[in-house]
This record gives C-alpha cells, structure tokens and sequence, in this order.
C-alpha cells in the first residue's frame, strides 16, 4: 500500500501534545527513513525541519547528499526516498524527561509504522537505543554507539544502520557512512519476497 499525498513537511497531520513542535518531513513512501532525538539537539526550530539551522543537522545533511538520499541540502532538503524525523518532535524546555519521551513514543510509532520505510538510520544514542529495542532483537545492554556507527543490524520488517551523533563524529565518520550507504542501496536492501503465487489474481503479493 503507498500512502497517498504530496505533503512533505507532516504528512499524516500529526498534532503532538505542545504547541511548537518540528513535525517529520520528506517522502511518506520513503525506503529511508531517518529518525533524530529532538530539536534542543538536532536543530529545526526556525526552519520546521528536523536536522536544520545546527552544526549536527548540516553535517548529517551533507553526509545524506553525498549518500544519495537527498538531491539539495538546506532548510528545506529535496529528499530521494528519504524521510526524517524525531523521536521527540516537541520543542523542550531544557533535556526531556524519560516521561516527556515516553508521551511522544505513540506519535514516533504511529509515523514510523505509517512510512513503513525500508531501512531505518537512528542517529544518536538515544535514537539508536529506542529503535534497537523496538525494531529490532539487537540486546542494547552497554551499547557501544561508536562500533555500530554505519554497520547493518538486521530488524523484524525493517534493517537498521544506526549513526552516531553527528556532533560527535571523527575525521572518517562521515565518509564511512556515505561508503555504507551507498554498499546498501547497490544490494537488495528492501528484502521482499513475491507471495502471489499463493493468491488468487496474477498481481504481485510482496512482504518482508
């Protein structure tokens, strides 16, 4: 099923419960779905935009482009398949509780699972945590961010490459993450499988 819309900046009309937020942005029928902390951390509060107007949103969007997944960088990035968002769209007051992320979770969930993207990039540690735990069988015990930055973790209906923090990245960071995406999208990374064969009609039936 692909979502029907020509909506880049929220899509799915998502109305968080606080009145400045930076709601998901790009192509509702994303393969790459990018997935942020909030916007105290990864910018986007004048612009809108997750990953705008901060030193860690441009350097991820540079990082995007060279990866293919975007055709412009810019408060208003033209997207290739691609989709971003925040764990925590709400503009905060200070760091967020574990409660104030714990009354996003079903907003996050609800877009992630509408997107239904093929792979997902958390970049952060928190991101990274919640979709490894959630997305995935990966055990987050002692999470080692920096081993994981732009390796494949295979998920239930999704594969992860987690990001570290783009505030944090060395020298290589960067061009180790253009070089892993790029090997990704040369493979079959969407992993569908042809079932209609055991249905009636000669139309495709594909599922991961």
């Amino acid at each position: 099923m692909r979502n029907v819309t020509d909506r880049v900046s929220n899509p799915f009309g998502m109305q968080p419960p606080c009145e400045r937020f930076v709601p998901g942005y790009g192509d509702a029928n994303a393969h790459f779905h990018v997935v942020g902390d909030h916007p105290g951390v990864h910018g986007g509060i004048e612009a809108g935009v997750p990953f705008t107007g901060s030193q860690a949103g441009r350097r991820l969007q540079r990082a995007l482009h060279d990866a293919g997944l975007l055709r412009t960088t810019g408060d208003r990035p033209d997207v290739n398949t691609t989709y971003l968002s925040y764990l925590h769209t709400c503009v905060p007051t200070g760091a967020p509780t574990d409660d104030d992320y714990a009354a996003m979770e079903p907003f996050f969930d609800a877009e992630l699972r509408a997107i239904a993207a093929h792979v997902l990039f958390p970049v952060g540690e928190r991101a990274i945590e919640h979709v490894l735990e959630t997305c995935t069988a990966h055990d987050t015990a002692g999470l080692d961010v920096e081993s994981l930055h732009a390796t494949e973790v295979q998920g239930s209906g999704w594969l992860v490459m987690p990001i570290r923090d783009p505030r944090t990245w060395a020298s290589d960071d960067a061009t180790s993450l253009v070089d892993a995406i790029d090997t990704l999208r040369a493979t079959d990374y969407r992993r569908e499988t042809d079932l209609g064969r055991f249905v009636a009609g000669n139309e495709p039936y594909l599922v991961r």
